[in-house]
């Protein structure tokens, strides 16, 4: 089976064509600026052969109508026809309650994100607009949708509720919703993989850490409790945003300021973060390189980000009640040595014995980093979110096919 997947962003469709159950990438890029000056598609195949084609890209579905026309191409093609393709996965950030899993996107669930939009303004129409050009480009392929809020839809009343009257929650379904599902649970399925367990029995950390980050509690395979909340700016310091805020704090700095909401929203997603600590960069590269070239506000800010990892690995070990695995992925989490390693000091009586040397050698890959008789495994995994909605879209549309229901 042939699955197009779809990751649609306000200018951007990044995509990766996969051969299932095999999960054989053969073909993937990235279709960039929509409907701005130097609007492009870097495309790239199974062999290696590259290409970056310029044009006129008006909105997304011009931008899928130019991606598939090079999946079919004589020259850069990797099939013979639209018609190979058999079903399309998108990711879709925002689900709110509606849904607790990934589904096969009906009239039903198109009108269900619609309602979602307001919960995530930014993400929800462009991926939205991926899914109705498909409907209108390929009518009678298989769509399906799947939804960073998704894996997190487990956690209890008590974990997702904000200590806000209830009838906000109940009027608005103001909440933490938690988002890098679809990471978390890759990462926690993979890594069980890697080490020969079985996740209904372990209790497990994932640290997704890039320029947006998130942790989660993962207790026998569901998720207990994660960092982000209703949006992504709590939790984690990131390279933009600020993570966790008391609300006094932003109120006080809006009345200082005398600012709109747009711009203290402005504030708090773009302008804070590691950014606005170090006053350097958003991309901790540039930040460590100016920590240790004496750059004071950037050592504050890396002690900033590695104490904040370490804080929540301790809350959710509390949580759960101990801790099995941690998984770091993402960016940092995969690549950033001197984080990952300086985010887990101290945390020995937890049951955490490092290998530092393998720990600030490894870069990227699967490798299990603690030592050998470490109570807690500490592993790091790359992510794939893409095959994961590959993985996700070819079982319900298998299923369906099974039932005959579309």
């Amino acid at each position: 089976m042939k699955i197009i997947v779809l990751n649609c962003g306000s200018s951007s469709i990044k995509y990766q064509l996969f051969e299932m159950p095999s999960k054989t990438v053969l073909a993937k890029g990235l279709v960039d600026k929509i409907g701005l000056k130097g609007a492009a598609i870097k495309h790239k195949r199974e062999d290696g052969t590259e290409v970056k084609l310029e044009g006129e890209i008006l909105d997304h579905q011009a931008g899928i109508q130019f991606l598939l026309g090079i999946l079919v191409s004589e020259k850069y093609g990797s099939i013979k026809s639209i018609e190979d393709i058999d079903a399309v996965g998108h990711r879709v950030v925002h689900a709110g309650e509606k849904f607790s899993g990934s589904v096969f996107i009906s009239e039903e669930v198109i009108d269900a994100l619609e309602e979602c939009v307001d919960l995530a303004p930014l993400h929800n129409p462009p991926n939205l607009k991926g899914i109705y050009a498909m409907k209108e480009l390929l009518p009678e392929v298989p769509q399906v949708g799947v939804f960073d809020t998704a894996f997190h839809q487990t956690m209890p009343p008590y974990a997702y509720l904000y200590g806000i009257p209830y009838s906000l929650y109940e009027k608005y379904k103001i909440r933490r919703y938690g988002f890098h599902g679809t990471s978390h649970k890759y990462v926690s399925h993979r890594a069980c993989e890697v080490l020969g367990l079985d996740i209904k029995t372990q209790k497990i950390i994932t640290c997704h850490l890039g320029n947006g980050a998130s942790m989660t509690a993962i207790k026998y395979g569901k998720s207990l409790d994660t960092t982000m909340g209703m949006t992504p700016i709590e939790g984690l310091i990131m390279g933009t945003r600020c993570g966790d805020l008391d609300v006094g704090a932003l109120l006080y700095i809006a009345d200082k300021e005398e600012t709109s909401i747009q711009y203290t929203s402005t504030l708090v997603n773009k302008f804070s973060g590691m950014l606005g600590i170090s006053g350097v960069s958003s991309d901790m590269r540039d930040i460590e390189i100016a920590a240790e070239e004496g750059n004071e506000r950037a050592k504050v800010a890396m002690e900033m980000y590695q104490y904040r990892v370490r804080k929540y690995i301790g809350a959710y070990a509390a949580a759960m009640g101990g801790v099995d695995l941690i998984v770091f992925t993402g960016g940092i989490g995969e690549n950033d040595t001197v984080t990952r390693t300086k985010s887990l000091e101290g945390l020995e009586f937890l049951g955490i014995d490092i290998d530092t040397e393998k720990s600030l050698n490894s870069r990227g890959r699967e490798e299990l980093v603690s030592k050998a008789d470490s109570k807690v495994k500490v592993i790091v995994v790359p992510t794939d979110e893409e095959l994961m909605i590959a993985t996700d879209t070819h079982e319900i549309v298998e299923n369906l096919s099974e039932a005959n229901t579309f």
